[in-house]
């Protein structure tokens, strides 16, 4: 009757247990990497509510009093991979706190296609953010540019009265609204054509 050496189980079970680590160790990094895509729509969602690090809120209505504290607004405007002209229709506005004002921006897509895209956006300095409200806006949904085509985009927005309590920035006289487009990806268009589209010529 032979005899196992012990000697010759030790390296499948050193093997065995290296398995099991390397299998734990590809668990978590999976795990990780997930969490990682997936967090990326939650800051984003969290940044939307809060105005955490100058993103801009939504506003469902205007506010009931208009201070006579004014500011001025700057905007700028950026595109990322795309053949479009993305300009603001005025540099800056000077609004008073409160007011409810409208913003005007232009879209020319130059490609012989459609193109649908996302703007991204967020106000500087960012404890603006939280202040800074949007009624409607372009960058709410996906805009689709027919080709050759120019599209006006406004944008509603106050800044809240709350502005000039916060010590943060009850002294600031100037906030930055800063957009950049990005192609779309896997997401419902809404076509652009809700502003005021017109054929580049």
């Amino acid at each position: 009757m032979s005899q196992t050496n012990p000697s010759d189980r030790q390296p499948r079970g050193k093997l065995g247990r290296n398995g099991v680590v390397a299998l734990v160790c590809g668990a978590v990094f999976v795990g990780m990497v997930g969490a990682a895509y997936a967090s990326v729509p939650l800051y984003r969602a969290f940044c939307q509510v809060t105005g955490y690090g100058g993103t801009v809120r939504k506003a469902e209505t205007a506010p009931d009093k208009v201070l006579d504290q004014t500011l001025l607004i700057r905007f700028d405007t950026n595109v990322r991979g795309l053949p479009w002209d993305f300009t603001a229709e005025q540099t800056d506005q000077t609004v008073k706190i409160g007011e409810t004002k409208v913003a005007v921006f232009k879209v020319t897509n130059h490609s012989d296609k459609p193109v649908t895209a996302r703007a991204v956006f967020n106000v500087v300095p960012e404890q603006a953010g939280v202040y800074f409200r949007k009624l409607s806006c372009f960058c709410f949904s996906d805009q689709t540019v027919a080709a050759g085509q120019t599209v006006e985009m406004p944008v509603l927005y106050f800044v809240d009265p709350k502005y000039a309590q916060d010590f943060e920035t009850r002294g600031g006289k100037v906030v930055t609204l800063s957009y950049t487009f990005f192609p779309a990806v896997d997401a419902k268009p809404q076509t652009a054509a809700a502003g005021k589209p017109s054929k580049v010529g």
